[in-house]
């Protein structure tokens, strides 16, 4: 050695390796450095829609009309959404019919769903509901 008493208490390819580790830290980068890669969004798959960090309406799923729901409304489309699987649509009502008993449905959803025009395509949840007559509401 050239004079210079080494007190390392680890091997130096695992100080090198550990020096890396904080380097993030002290240049100043954000909290974890590359401890969060996980944080870091993955891109889409093939066929699926860029994501954005912001939202823009579903032009189909808006209504002609702007109302506003009484919370007792939004209740009741939720409740009536729970048994509707978002993978079922798009969907007629006899499938939304046999999604809903898969999901064992209330009998007073079941009897929406079989109130529902029979040939009709219903894109969302939304979409069946407003086909009840039942009011909707813009979301954005």
């Amino acid at each position: 050695m050239d004079g210079v008493s080494e007190s390392r208490k680890h091997p130096p390819r695992l100080d090198e390796n550990l020096e890396r580790g904080v380097e993030g830290h002290l240049q100043g980068s954000p909290p974890g450095g590359r401890a969060e890669d996980w944080r870091e969004q993955e891109p889409p798959m093939e066929g699926e829609p860029d994501v954005t960090a912001r939202p823009e309406a579903d032009e189909i799923s808006r209504s002609d009309v702007p109302l506003v729901m009484t919370p007792r409304e939004i209740e009741a489309r939720s409740r009536f959404g729970r048994y509707l699987a978002r993978t079922t649509f798009p969907a007629k009502r006899e499938d939304l019919l046999r999604n809903a008993r898969e999901s064992k449905a209330p009998e007073d959803i079941l009897e929406d769903l079989r109130r529902l025009p029979e040939n009709e395509t219903f894109e969302t949840v939304a979409r069946a509901w407003a086909a009840l007559g039942r009011s909707v509401d813009q979301r954005f």
